[in-house]
């Protein structure tokens, strides 16, 4: 076995295994961590707080089988981005820090009957018609305000609120993760302030990492799932991703107010207040969760709008209706969340609490909770990279559900800080740089332009590499952009 130290933590590959990165539990710590990466990405961690992390994550109570590491790794609030953790339903503990601010920040995929040639000549319009419909940006708002009441409804019903509302399709239910709706939603346990905040929100794209992304593909390596998935060479295809803005947002610091108390209150012991939680069926446990599932219900219905305008841009610039150019919905997952799901525990099914912190859903063929569609093949798993070179569909699978709890990367993950970022790279000289590379880009600030250009981020190629070889999930295709509208 071959060792190397990091960061303070003793972190060993596996014996037989290139992707497959153990660190023994010692001190107070109650599972291994493992992390799925190649040797390069792991060297890359060094000097950051990510390893340290995964480490923290295993003290936590109740936590099942490992504190788990996706190959997009980086330093996360109090858990590392691209971590995952199960815990106990009964004896385990909920952790804000595990699911994120930006509650279900997630992506979903449209495809289309459009081949690139079909679009190039249209681009520039394109990317103008999506800018200027779309709200962009930190604190947006957008045309859509809602009663505290209607709002109640969003909270609950999800994407079905914003389809029953004249806001897409109904079959795009049908391929959404939960169905666009988590079960257990009570805006009862939502702040007055948070109800402030998500009142002008739906329809907007928000700040930071979030984007709308016109791409084709450029590679098919599953012929077969990605007949499957609607996929084919040169298509044109349509990224969303937007999670619960300033809602989901304030419902994490209300209760990580409250998980600071219910430490003390539980006697909970843990080496980064970070990590703050409450046990799972305490009474702070069950509220947090109904108002995370609230706030979950209200990225599926923003995305569901948002993917209303992106339909309604595309058919005014091209003069035909979205029907027409077959701009059907792939997928829609979420990468920041917590779910209660069953998986094998010691040779038995269970149900248990998965957290996913910046890491994407990726169950295997035949799981009851996937489109029958898409059965046979599995999950699609969605990995946006950076706006300058590429991105993957990826198709779930078995080994997943073995080592991961059905989990994968979410995307390339950061290389850079965004303060790294603002320093070190020019905005023009970015945009001169992706319109050589035949990517047109806008921007609601120059600032949110430079902290997401590609050097900010890891190579996806690499990223996925490293999650195929550990068995994670499968590829299916490599996009590549051609038009970006960001926050």
């Amino acid at each position: 076995m071959r060792g190397v130290v990091l960061v303070g933590t003793d972190l060993q590959l596996v014996p037989g295994q290139k992707c497959h990165w153990v660190m023994r539990k010692h001190d107070g710590m109650k599972v291994d961590g493992i992390v799925f990466a190649t040797d390069e990405i792991i060297q890359d961690l060094t000097g950051t707080k990510a390893l340290s992390q995964v480490k923290n994550v295993a003290y936590l109570p109740g936590i099942l089988k490992a504190s788990l590491a996706m190959p997009d790794i980086h330093e996360g609030y109090g858990f590392p981005i691209g971590g995952v953790a199960a815990t106990d339903l009964e004896e385990g503990v909920i952790s804000p820090g595990g699911i994120g601010y930006d509650i279900n920040c997630g992506v979903r995929l449209m495809v289309s009957h459009l081949s690139k040639p079909n679009l190039d000549a249209h681009m520039d319009d394109l990317v103008e018609a999506l800018f200027s419909s779309i709200p962009s940006g930190l604190g947006k708002t957008g045309a859509i305000r809602l009663s505290k009441a209607e709002l109640s409804k969003v909270l609950t019903q999800g994407a079905k609120w914003a389809v029953t509302s004249g806001y897409g399709w109904p079959e795009d239910l049908e391929y959404c993760e939960e169905k666009g709706c988590m079960d257990g939603a009570d805006p009862k346990n939502v702040t007055e302030r948070a109800f402030s905040r998500g009142a002008g929100g739906l329809g907007t794209l928000g700040s930071g990492n979030h984007f709308i992304e016109v791409s084709y593909v450029e590679r098919i390596y599953d012929e077969n799932a990605a007949e499957a998935f609607g996929l084919f060479e040169n298509q044109v295809v349509f990224w969303v991703h937007s999670g619960s803005r300033g809602l989901g947002h304030q419902v994490c610091t209300d209760y990580l107010n409250i998980m600071r108390r219910a430490v003390s209150k539980y006697g909970i012991s843990l080496p980064d207040r970070q990590l703050d939680c409450a046990p799972t069926m305490s009474d702070e446990g069950k509220r947090y969760f109904s108002a995370m599932a609230a706030a979950a219900n209200y990225a599926w219905a923003n995305r569901q709008v948002l993917t209303h305008y992106v339909r309604e841009a595309i058919a005014k610039t091209l003069g035909k209706s979205a029907e027409e150019l077959g701009m059907h919905l792939m997928y829609d997952v979420a990468h920041n969340i917590g779910k209660i799901e069953e998986h094998n525990i010691d040779g038995k099914k269970k149900k248990v609490l998965v957290h996913r912190k910046g890491a994407t859903r990726a169950f295997g063929p035949n799981h009851p909770d996937i489109p029958r569609k898409y059965a046979e093949v599995g999950q699609p798993v969605l990995v946006p990279g950076d706006m300058g070179r590429a991105s993957y569909v990826l198709k779930g699978s078995k080994r997943a559900m073995e080592f991961s709890f059905g989990s994968a990367c979410h995307g390339a993950g950061r290389a850079l800080s965004r303060t790294q970022a603002k320093k070190g790279i020019s905005a023009d000289e970015l945009r001169k740089d992706l319109k050589r590379s035949g990517v047109i880009v806008r921007s609601a600030t120059t600032k949110g332009l430079v902290e997401e250009a590609p050097e900010a981020y890891k190579d996806v190629d690499v990223v996925v590499e490293a999650t195929a070889c550990a068995g994670l999930a499968d590829k299916v295709a490599r996009l590549r952009p051609m038009g970006v509208i960001k926050g």
